[in-house]
């Protein structure tokens, strides 16, 4: 046990002093998480909204294949990714692989489906009257969008923190991607994975402990939204 206590001791010290090579790994996070949430909010968000407000042939099918792909694996899409963007690849010539772009394109992938998804589910879930109710009131098919986004506003609030955490949680995308070089591509959690491995383990508790802290900000911001609202 004195192991642990002195590993927390010192990560205790490295997030107190700053050290440069835990900070590099949490910046380097932050800027993947937020590049990959932004894209899969702006191409997930409106799928997820036709997905569960239209009706069209095939749509059972469709979810269904989306709902699969809530399942699928990190390093399938880190190895899809990377036959992309690497050199041999048809993205080869932009220069993606090893870079922070590459690694939240390959994020962006892997959470879309999640905010497709729960976004389709907040959707379908709204009680039917409010749009009969809308119509009946002579409003036009984007001011009932509006009227039914804003409704689910909350579900698809909890969509995005669930597709952020799936972010920054995850190792085999960032790790195939990015490389894991340091004071580039390092994440919070290919470092945790490197330095635990390396018997660094005060390095590996303090960037533990910064992961766990991402989360709890971003669920407590959410229910602070819902208190208000």
């Amino acid at each position: 046990m004195g192991y642990i206590t002195g590993g927390f001791l010192k990560a205790f010290q490295l997030l107190g002093t700053g050290d440069p090579e835990t900070y590099s790994a949490v910046f380097t996070t932050l800027k993947v998480s937020s590049l990959s949430i932004a894209a899969s909010l702006i191409i997930g968000i409106p799928a997820g909204f036709f997905l569960g407000y239209r009706e069209f042939r095939g749509k059972r099918q469709v979810r269904t294949f989306v709902d699969t792909l809530l399942a699928l694996p990190t390093v399938v899409v880190g190895l899809l990714v990377y036959a992309f963007i690497s050199r041999r690849g048809p993205f080869g010539n932009l220069g993606m692989l090893f870079t922070i772009p590459g690694i939240a394109v390959a994020q962006t992938v892997l959470v879309t489906p999640i905010v497709v998804s729960l976004t389709a589910t907040a959707i379908e879930g709204l009680d039917e009257r409010m749009r009969v109710t809308l119509v009946t009131l002579g409003a036009d098919r984007f001011r009932i969008a509006l009227a039914s986004l804003k409704e689910a506003q909350f579900a698809v609030l909890a969509a995005a923190v669930t597709a952020y955490g799936r972010a920054i949680s995850e190792v085999g995308v960032s790790m195939m991607i990015g490389g894991n070089i340091k004071w580039h591509t390092r994440t919070i959690t290919t470092a945790i994975a490197l330095e635990t491995g390396k018997g660094e383990f005060s390095m590996g508790i303090a960037l533990g402990i910064v992961l766990l802290l991402l989360a709890f900000i971003v669920n407590w911001g959410l229910i602070m939204l819902k208190k208000r609202a």
